[in-house]
């Protein structure tokens, strides 16, 4: 593979020969996102290279829960990395208890990014029941951490499924590629995934790396401020049932 380094403030990111030296130095606040297979992460090397925020996998379907998400999610607090959870949605399974599945294992905190929807998966026979299944874990998450949940997808997914829905939900854009991604309508995306090949010192796999839209007084307004009470999310969790 032929690598291109790309330096952005004192980072230095080493991604697939696909992407622009020039086109993350727009952008002044960077993070990347991991799961299990990126295996054990030195947080504390991640951070020192100038690593904002971090997305990590939570949860996927109904049950599972990702095998180092407890271990990422207390390290990233410990080295004074923004944090972030994500879950990893799948459309023919019942959202309601995708939703309950992400709330029993992820205990947030004020201060944390707000939950994640991830939406890869798209090929449902019933585009409209998606959406409805996207809609029903989004509102019961909003009402469980009192925050609108980001939502990841692709620009193709986003312009066939979110475009003109959701509108007041933060937006995470996957799209590898020199130009950054274009939602339309004056619409801004949040945050950008703009290289799923990169290397960083702490990790030893190839890792996704993502930028930030907005400075870091934006990023941390748009973090949780006012969790509910543990009574009120044992209330809504019993709910989701």
């Amino acid at each position: 593979m032929i690598l291109k380094f790309l330096f952005v403030t004192n980072i230095l990111f080493i991604v697939g020969c696909g992407v622009s030296n020039d086109r993350p130095m727009a952008y002044e606040i960077h993070g990347i996102d991991v799961s299990h297979f990126q295996g054990k992460v030195d947080w504390s090397a991640v951070k020192e290279q100038g690593v904002s925020f971090a997305f990590i996998k939570a949860t996927e379907g109904e049950e599972h829960c990702d095998t180092l998400f407890y271990s990422n999610w207390k390290a990233l607090k410990l080295a004074g990395v923004k944090r972030g959870a994500y879950h990893f949605f799948r459309p023919n399974l019942d959202p309601s208890l995708q939703a309950q599945n992400f709330m029993m294992n992820v205990s947030m905190q004020n201060g944390d990014l707000p939950p994640v929807l991830d939406m890869e998966v798209t090929d449902y026979d019933d585009p409209e029941e998606l959406v409805k299944n996207v809609t029903i874990w989004l509102d019961i998450i909003s009402t469980a951490f009192n925050t609108k949940p980001i939502i990841y997808t692709n620009l193709k997914a986003y312009y066939r499924f979110i475009a003109g829905r959701f509108e007041d939900y933060p937006i995470w854009i996957a799209r590898y590629n020199d130009k950054a991604p274009e939602l339309g309508n004056n619409r801004q995306w949040n945050f950008w995934q703009y290289a799923n090949s990169g290397k960083i010192e702490g990790i030893r796999q190839e890792v996704d790396f993502n930028a930030f839209n907005g400075t870091y007084q934006q990023l941390e307004s748009l973090c949780i401020k006012n969790l509910p009470s543990s009574e009120y999310f044992q209330r809504v969790s019993a709910s989701a049932e």
